[in-house]
C-alpha cells in the first residue's frame, strides 16, 4: 500500500500578484493555505494536536527553532488562515483569534497591565467591557479612568498623566457615540500608552483603526464577520512586537482558544462580508431616515444621519458610512417600548447584532442590565432606549414593519 494518500501532490506555488490587491479580493483569497490535495475551499483541520518525525524535532519545535504546529490551543492551520486573512483586511502585522469577543477584549488589555498601572477608557461601551475595566482589573490593582469619549478636553486631562493603555469603543454600543481615534491616539502616544480599539460596531469594512493611529484592534467576530448567527469568536490584531511579546504569551497560558470549526465558518464568512455589510449599511441608512420622520420616535442616533452629533467625524473616520446599528430613543416609557417591540413582525427580538437578520433589543433590561442605573444614565441609556441592528432583508419591509408596530 502506498504511503502517500491517493491524489496527493506537491503544492502548486504559483507567483503572487505583483500589485496590491483590493480588500474585497483579500477577503476571498488572503491567507489561503492549500494542502497537497489542491482543494478549492479552505480545509477544516479538526485536530487537537500534531505529530513529529522524531523526539529531536519535537524539542526543536518547542524551542521555536522550527516552524511546526505544536498544539491546538496555540495554533491550527484553519485558524491561521482566518487570522492571516483578517490581518490582511485590517492592515495589521499579525492577528490572533480567540474563542469570543470578550476573551479578546480581556486578553488585549490584561496582557499589558500590572499592579499600579492606569487605564483610560471612553465611558460608553458594552457592559461586559465596563465590568472588566471597573470591577475585575481593580482587583489586580489596576485603575481605570472613564472619560466622555466625545470630549477632547476630557481626553487631554486624562492623558496628561502616566497611562499604560487606552481603550476605545467607537461607535459605542448602544448609542453610537463616535470617538476621534486619531486625536486620542496622538494624545495617548505622548504618554507612552497603547491604544486599543473595539471595532465591532464599525466592522473591518468601514473603519481601519490602525491606519488612524491605534496600536491594537479587537473584534467579536461573531458580529459582521460571521454575521449569520452561527458561531462565537474573537480576534486581536496589532504589531508583531505586541503580539509576540505581550499578547501571545498571555493567551498561551490562559487558553482562550478558538475552535477550528468556528475559524472555518468565519474564514468562509469573510468571503461575503463586504457584500453583507454594505447591504446592511444601506438598509440601516434607509430605516434611520424613516424613523427620524416618525413623531412617535423622540430621537434617532445613527452616524449616517446629519442630526448625529459626530456625523462629520463619522463620515471621515468610517469611510462615509453610518454602520449597521441604530440607537432609538422612544417616546414614552419602558411599557411603550416593549409594546413596540412585541408588535414587530419581521424584526426579531434578540441581544445580538451585526447579523444578517434584523434584531432589536432593550439595552437597559438586556445587554446593559448588569450596569448600575447611574452608569446607564451616564451612557445615555434610559428605559425608552432601543438598539436596532439592521440586517439583509429588503429595506421596504423593515420600514413597513417598524411603521406598523409604531401605529399600534
Amino acid at each position: 500500500m502506498s504511503k502517500k494518500p491517493w491524489g496527493y501532490q506537491p503544492i502548486n506555488n504559483r507567483p503572487d500578484p505583483d500589485w496590491d490587491l483590493n480588500p474585497q479580493t483579500d477577503s476571498v483569497r488572503a491567507g489561503l493555505a492549500r494542502s497537497g490535495f489542491g482543494e478549492t475551499s479552505e480545509a477544516l483541520y479538526l485536530t487537537s494536536g500534531f505529530t513529529y518525525s522524531s523526539a529531536e524535532e519535537a524539542e526543536t519545535a518547542f524551542k521555536d527553532e522550527l516552524d511546526h504546529y505544536l498544539y491546538g490551543r496555540f495554533a491550527n492551520p484553519t485558524i491561521s488562515m482566518f487570522e492571516n486573512r483578517l490581518a490582511a483586511l485590517e492592515g495589521a502585522e499579525r492577528c490572533i483569534a480567540t474563542g469570543s469577543g470578550m476573551s479578546a477584549m480581556f486578553a488585549a488589555v490584561a496582557c499589558l497591565v500590572s499592579q499600579g498601572d492606569r487605564i483610560v477608557a471612553s465611558a460608553s461601551m458594552f457592559s461586559s467591557c465596563h465590568v472588566v475595566l471597573t470591577e475585575f482589573l481593580p482587583k489586580w490593582g489596576v485603575v481605570t479612568e472613564l472619560v466622555q469619549g466625545t470630549d477632547r478636553a476630557a481626553w487631554e486631562a486624562a492623558l496628561s498623566k502616566p497611562t499604560k493603555a487606552v481603550f476605545i469603543e467607537t461607535p459605542s454600543n448602544p448609542l453610537l457615540d463616535i470617538v476621534d481615534i486619531k486625536m486620542v491616539s496622538e494624545l495617548a502616544h505622548k504618554v507612552g500608552a497603547t491604544v486599543i480599539v473595539d471595532n465591532v460596531m464599525a466592522s473591518p469594512v468601514y473603519q481601519k483603526p490602525i491606519a488612524l493611529g491605534a496600536d491594537v484592534v479587537m473584534y467579536s467576530t461573531t458580529k459582521h464577520i460571521d454575521g449569520q448567527g452561527r458561531v462565537l469568536g474573537g480576534a486581536v490584531l496589532g504589531s508583531e512586537k505586541y503580539i509576540n511579546e505581550q499578547f501571545q504569551p498571555f493567551i498561551r497560558h490562559t487558553g482562550p482558544a478558538l475552535s477550528p470549526f468556528n475559524a472555518w465558518v468565519m474564514v468562509k464568512s469573510l468571503e461575503t462580508m463586504f457584500m453583507r455589510v454594505e447591504r446592511m449599511n444601506a438598509n440601516a441608512q434607509a430605516v434611520a431616515e424613516a424613523l427620524e420622520k416618525n413623531p412617535k420616535i423622540k430621537a434617532v442616533r445613527y452616524p449616517g444621519l446629519k442630526s448625529h452629533p459626530q456625523h462629520e467625524l463619522a463620515m471621515k473616520q468610517m469611510n462615509g458610512a453610518g454602520g449597521t446599528t441604530i440607537g432609538i430613543e422612544f417616546n414614552g416609557d419602558k411599557t411603550a417600548a416593549f409594546k413596540f417591540m412585541n408588535a414587530l413582525r419581521v424584526i426579531d427580538i434578540s441581544n445580538n447584532l451585526g447579523d444578517s437578520k434584523s434584531l432589536i433589543t432593550h439595552p437597559a433590561s438586556t445587554t446593559h442590565r448588569r450596569l448600575a442605573p447611574e452608569v446607564q444614565a451616564e451612557m445615555g441609556i434610559t428605559e425608552s432606549t432601543l438598539r436596532l441592528s439592521v440586517g439583509l432583508e429588503h429595506a421596504d419591509d423593515l420600514i413597513k414593519d417598524v411603521n406598523q408596530a409604531l401605529a399600534k
